[in-house]
């Protein structure tokens, strides 16, 4: 599946990168990418939501991941792998508009194509551990 969410998921991912590395103001950042992207309203604002629910409960998340990842602190994980969980575990426990198993996929497929060699592989695990806590 790929397309205009994809897209959206990578401009969150994105920003979460950019406001976890820079301390940018939130608001500020995603107005910037979202102006030079030209999506429409409806992903616009679907950007929005990704990036303000995974910042509103970034602290349970992070301690989502230490828990289902307790050999690397959250603090020491690649930065994109960091942002890729915080987007992907805040849709999978706070969002119910998609299933697990496309939070999962799109959060590998975005691991694939901007983390490491062995990014998909780390963040498929973890999801797949962090999963057993979603809601639906």
């Amino acid at each position: 599946m790929t397309g205009p969410r994809r897209k959206a998921r990578a401009i969150a991912l994105q920003a979460l990168y950019e406001v976890d590395t820079t301390r940018h103001e939130v608001g500020e950042v995603v107005d910037r990418l979202l102006a030079e992207e030209g999506l429409s309203e409806d992903n616009n604002a679907f950007v929005r939501r990704l990036v303000r629910r995974a910042v509103q409960h970034q602290k349970e998340i992070d301690d989502n991941i230490q828990r289902f990842a307790p050999a690397w602190p959250v603090e020491q994980l690649p930065v994109i792998d960091r942002n890729i969980l915080r987007l992907a575990i805040s849709e999978i426990l706070f969002d119910n508009e998609i299933t697990v198993k496309i939070a999962i996929n799109e959060a590998v497929e975005l691991a694939k194509k901007f983390g490491g060699e062995n990014s998909s592989k780390f963040v498929n695990g973890v999801l797949g551990s962090i999963s057993a806590l979603a809601r639906r």
